[in-house]
């Protein structure tokens, strides 16, 4: 273990992570600007241009060239590093399904944006959600200490064996992206000591060439997708041991798949995902403290989606009140739809309120969160699902 002080900076999430790739050693960065991640290339190709990180810029026409990319260094064995946002993220639908599927254990940070049209340059989590079936591991942060305490864990998490799958790291625009706050930023040694080298399973090699992105027709195709699909259930508990173990490392931890706040003893927790997670902590508290039995569910893993723990959280609890920052059109928001799935064969269920706001950056103040707890607090268990947009 190092003995070296970690360095304590007030800085924003987009350059906590830009020093996460950097003591991630990252060998190649491919991106194109978007705001709001813009901060994190700049940063990252200011630390390449003043030698303070040993890595090639890849200065490429467009998001989708930019993960195609990095696809490419993953076959060559090497680690890539990419961000994007919103629309960005949106040219990059082709590709990352073929990175998931592939198997190319790339790390991704998804500064979430809202999605046109209406034009937004403001936060929501539409653009991530929209991506949830291309089979990348997600994987939702509230602070800039955690966003660059994730990166370094993602690179584990992907580059697993066992998983062998992508990850994207999610933060939100603006308030976490672009606020500053007291970060710890680890030493060289001790991230090398959690963080080996990557070691890949199989790499481009010009004395053994091999075809890759064959096709694959039914049986094959089928059994394909079920290794993909058992790497994803796998990565439930890669996640937890990659926490503990980076806890151990570090002295920080984030819960796992959820991090539970408050919710012993609770009749109604919100269930909530990102960096208005600490406004409604606030707000538990100052419930809390008029004696009233709230709680929290931070859900840190959207995909794979945290069933068991979720059951087991919200097993006693009377109602759960869900703030999904996006919508799918036609239906609701899309925690609160994998939500209802998760606890619908529990013998008496908890009521699941589903709230939808913040979107296109509007505000959720502390009286919206204490409004959807009072609404949980009011519900019967096992009543009908709703659905209710906030802050209009």
């Amino acid at each position: 273990m190092s003995t070296k002080t970690p360095v304590k900076k007030y800085i924003t999430a987009n350059e906590a992570v830009a020093h996460a790739a950097r003591l991630a050693r990252v060998e190649v960065v491919a991106a194109y600007p978007v705001t709001p991640q813009t901060t994190i290339v700049e940063k990252l190709a200011s630390f390449i241009a003043n030698g303070e990180m040993d890595a090639d810029f890849l200065k490429v026409e467009s998001e989708h060239s930019a993960l195609t990319a990095c696809m490419g260094v993953r076959m060559a064995g090497a680690r890539a590093f990419t961000s994007t946002s919103s629309q960005g993220l949106e040219y990059m639908h082709e590709m990352l399904a073929y990175v998931s599927g592939g198997r190319y254990p790339l790390v991704l940070v998804n500064v979430c944006r809202s999605v046109a049209l209406p034009w937004s340059i403001w936060g929501d989590q539409q653009d991530a959600i929209q991506q949830r079936d291309t089979g990348w591991i997600q994987i939702f942060t509230e602070t800039g200490q955690e966003a660059l305490d994730m990166v370094l864990q993602a690179y584990r998490i992907a580059e697993d064996h066992r998983i062998l799958l992508p990850v994207m790291v999610c933060l939100d625009s603006f308030i976490q992206s672009h606020t500053e706050e007291l970060v710890e930023i680890p030493d060289q040694e001790s991230v090398d000591s959690f963080l080996p080298p990557y070691d890949p399973v199989v790499t481009l090699d010009v004395d053994n060439p091999y075809s890759i992105s064959v096709g694959g027709f039914g049986k094959h195709y089928t059994r394909w997708r079920k290794e993909q699909q058992e790497a994803a259930e796998k990565a439930k508990e890669v996640i937890v041991e990659v926490g503990d173990e980076f806890a151990r490392s570090f002295g920080r931890h984030y819960g796992g798949l959820i991090e539970p706040y408050r919710s012993e003893g609770a009749e109604a927790v919100i269930v909530i995902m990102g960096a208005l997670t600490g406004t409604a902590r606030e707000e538990v508290d100052e419930m809390r403290a008029e004696g009233k039995a709230v709680g929290l569910i931070k859900v840190r893993a959207f995909r794979p989606f945290p069933v068991q723990p979720l059951r087991q959280a919200l097993a006693e609890v009377k109602a759960a009140a869900v703030l999904d920052r996006d919508c799918s059109w036609g239906y609701g928001g899309a925690l609160a739809t994998d939500l209802r799935a998760a606890l619908y064969d529990l013998p008496n269920p908890p009521a699941v309120l589903n709230f939808i706001g913040g979107l296109g950056g509007a505000d959720v103040p502390p009286e919206q969160m204490r409004y959807m707890l009072d609404k949980a607090l009011a519900a019967e268990k096992g009543a009908p699902s709703s659905m209710e947009f906030i802050g209009l």
